[in-house]
């Protein structure tokens, strides 16, 4: 049942709260001992840009006219493309979804926000309220046992007297990484698939921090 209420949460979260005033007025967030307020950042010189074609796709980049704060430029020649869904039972986020998981995390320890990149990638910039487990912890899981096993029991998995995992008490997992051509969070996706992670409790946000940082939404980074 807990699956389905979670989802139910975030479609009445959403249906009841105006999606400009959510993205607008944001989600108070702590993380690594900071506060931050996690919304989409709009300076007041860009609410003055009309919505056109000449002022939006001007090549590969912004007009000319449109003040540098307003522009939002990153690489996206690099990885591979992924689909829009993993798996039929893992639902794929986008940043609404994802800052409704934030509102929740406040108060509900069996949700997390997953930055499954390596470390330097998460201490330069992120998401604030994610933490970091690395990918590679869980697609060679044979090389790093000891994080591997550490992690497991952070994510509420434990193993029987007959050292099979029990996931009865496993947290939803919202997951992201680089972009939607990253492919470090659908490897610890697959990852934790094939060990039996009930897929119904693994999210995914295909957008990570290119559409995060491209919708103008607030990070650890300033």
């Amino acid at each position: 049942m807990r699956p389905l209420l979670l989802t139910l949460f975030f479609f009445s979260l959403l249906s009841l709260l105006d999606a400009g005033s959510f993205e607008r007025d944001g989600v108070t967030v702590k993380s690594n001992g900071k506060t931050y307020t996690v919304k989409r950042i709009i300076p007041e010189i860009c609410q003055k840009i009309p919505i056109n074609n000449h002022m939006l796709w001007t090549g590969n980049y912004a007009s000319k006219e449109v003040p540098e704060a307003c522009k939002s430029t990153y690489v996206h020649t690099k990885g591979k493309l992924l689909p829009m869904h993993l798996d039929e039972d893992l639902e794929t986020y986008g940043e609404l979804e994802v800052l409704a998981t934030l509102k929740e995390m406040q108060t509900n320890p069996n949700l997390l926000l997953i930055d499954s990149r390596n470390e330097e990638w998460y201490e330069y910039r992120t998401i604030p309220g994610a933490i970091n487990m690395p990918f590679r912890y869980f697609k060679y899981r044979d090389n790093y046992e000891f994080h591997f096993e550490y992690a497991l029991k952070h994510l509420g998995v434990t193993k029987d007297k007959e050292g099979e995992y029990d996931f009865s008490k496993a947290k939803t997992l919202v997951l992201f990484c680089n972009g939607p051509w990253c492919s470090q969070s659908p490897s610890m996706i697959y990852a934790l698939l094939e060990i039996g992670y009930p897929a119904e409790k693994l999210k995914w946000y295909r957008g990570g921090m290119q559409d995060w940082l491209g919708a103008g939404m607030t990070s650890t980074r300033d």
